[in-house]
């Protein structure tokens, strides 16, 4: 999907309109020149003209390009349905989605002085630069929504020999889709099936970072049986242990059934990539996810290094 570039404007001075420029560089910092460049994760602001024209009838006259202080303005999307992590590019540059809306600086807004309301707090978005380059009044931009790559691997010695169903895989899918998709997260998925081996999941392991995985998921082996191997071998492989998580599991569902207790689980990072190992149940993995899924969002914002605090 492409949106329209409809003017590009910088100013000096922070809390200011935005001039009209006709073109602008976008550096490493942001937009060369401008009062918001610096080496943080707004560096540029975008406001679309659906936004601009509903406000504007609020506010009984038009508003320029430029006047809420956003550096682009644009187009052919409802800007503030992005999510941080989208990009927006072309031959020349690429943009990072990385905050939807900001706090309201009140009088220190020109806008805000005048009509005692702002739409950029609440409709604008901001981006870093990814790739510098000119972009000019006219130019158009590709939006790329961020798909998560979500990799599922199950580890049953008698599932992969076809005994019995996986069903704790298909289920984390299951609980995983639709949890994203309520945040109009689009995501992809890939499952491997496999037996209790820890070379070959190793392998898949290896494999699902190379492939840029988001998130991994297992599920089985990681209880105290002689052929559960899955914490053990992953632990090595971990650059950064996150043990809140699957401490807060233990203990929550522990108090009311011990046996939750023996489960070995843990998470981390490898490289940009979580890490999750989850009980090999289906009643297991519904609990195991209904923890975790809250926090993927915020994780992935400070692999990527965004600040949303």
């Amino acid at each position: 999907m492409n949106i329209k570039v409809h003017s590009v404007n910088s100013s000096e001075k922070k809390g200011t309109v935005k001039k009209p420029v006709g073109m602008i560089r976008l550096s490493n910092i942001g937009v060369e020149g401008d009062a918001h460049s610096g080496n943080w994760h707004r560096q540029v602001s975008l406001l679309g003209t659906e936004s601009i024209e509903k406000f504007s009838q609020e506010a009984g006259r038009k508003i320029g390009f430029g006047e809420f202080a956003e550096n682009i303005t644009t187009e052919g999307l409802l800007l503030y349905e992005t999510k941080p992590l989208d990009r927006f590019r072309n031959e020349q540059i690429e943009l990072e989605v990385t905050q939807i809306g900001k706090k309201c600086h009140g009088d220190n807004c020109t806008i805000f002085r005048e009509v005692g309301n702002c739409v950029m707090p609440k409709e604008g978005i901001f981006a870093r630069v990814i790739r510098g380059g000119q972009l000019k009044t006219g130019d158009e931009l590709e939006y790329i929504p961020r798909i998560l790559n979500i990799h599922i691997i199950t580890l049953s010695d008698r599932a992969s020999r076809g005994e019995y169903s996986d069903l704790s895989g298909p289920q984390i899918k299951t609980i995983t889709e639709k949890y994203f998709a309520e945040l109009k997260r689009k995501t992809q998925f890939t499952h491997h099936l496999i037996g209790d081996d820890p070379d070959e999941l190793r392998n898949l392991i290896r494999l699902a970072v190379a492939e840029k995985a988001d998130v991994i998921f297992t599920t089985g082996g990681t209880g105290i049986g002689s052929r559960d191997i899955t914490p053990e071998t992953i632990q090595p492989m971990l650059n950064k242990e996150i043990p809140g998580i699957m401490e807060l599991i233990r203990m929550k569902y522990g108090q009311e059934k011990p046996a939750a207790l023996l489960s070995r689980s843990i998470a981390g990072l490898i490289g940009q990539t979580l890490v999750y190992t989850l009980p090999g149940s289906v009643k297991a993995v519904t609990e195991y996810c209904r923890e975790i899924l809250p926090t993927i969002e915020h994780s992935l914002y400070m692999i990527n290094g965004i600040d949303s605090h």
